[in-house]
């Protein structure tokens, strides 16, 4: 007989209540992995949906419409790039989770929340005038997503919530991945202040530091 077939039953050990527990924790985590997915698949839809169509009448009114509405194209790119990134690297690292207690629940939703903000923050910078606000909100919503990740990533490797047979630099890649995302963000937004080209910051530092961390995986 199965074993939780046993617990519902009631005649059950402690060892195969251990098991039970284990199970129950492997399922959560496979059915938050799947709703993360979800959820990040949402808020690329709405992405594309926030775009401004371009109009007119003739191939000339139709261009200049759609230059009209570089900024939001533009917002449109960097953000769907940030996106596949926060997927890329949660699906890295949950690949490994064997299960969710209440705290990585907690930190997996709040970091699900950041995600689907993103298109609303977005449509915040594909706006004009008051550049340093405006890049300035969109930069710390994703400095606060690298970080909530690397909390997720962290407590992972403290509560042993992953395959012992996992590869070592994906749990200490992932880490630090976050927390060079959130100093490219954070370090931008005083940037802002000087250039609204600042905003480079967030895609050189990052493909930088993924060169290095790729060279130094080849060598180790």
């Amino acid at each position: 007989m199965a074993v939780a077939e046993q617990a519902d039953r009631g005649d059950i050990t402690a060892g195969e209540e251990a098991q039970v527990e284990r199970e129950g924790r492997a399922i959560a985590g496979e059915r938050q992995t799947l709703f993360s997915d979800a959820v990040i698949a949402i808020a690329i839809t709405l992405l594309a949906l926030e775009l401004p169509v371009p109009e007119g009448t003739t191939s000339s009114a139709l261009w200049h419409a759609a230059v009209a509405d570089r900024a939001e194209y533009l917002a449109f790119g960097i953000s769907f790039l940030v996106i596949w990134a926060r997927w890329s690297g949660h699906h890295r690292v949950f690949r490994y989770v064997t299960g969710f207690d209440s705290r990585l629940g907690a930190l997996n939703s709040f970091w699900l929340f950041l995600q689907v903000v993103v298109p609303f923050a977005a449509k915040v910078i594909g706006g004009e005038g008051a550049v340093p606000a405006r890049f300035g909100f969109y930069a710390l919503i994703q400095a606060a997503s690298s970080i909530t990740f690397g909390l997720m990533v962290l407590h992972i490797r403290r509560a042993g919530l992953y395959r012992r047979a996992a590869p070592a630099e994906v749990l200490k890649f992932g880490l630090l991945r976050s927390w060079i995302l959130a100093f490219a963000f954070l370090v931008s937004i005083p940037l802002f202040l000087v250039s609204s080209y600042s905003w480079i910051a967030w895609i050189a530092i990052p493909v930088a530091a993924e060169v290095v961390l790729r060279l130094r995986s080849r060598h180790s």
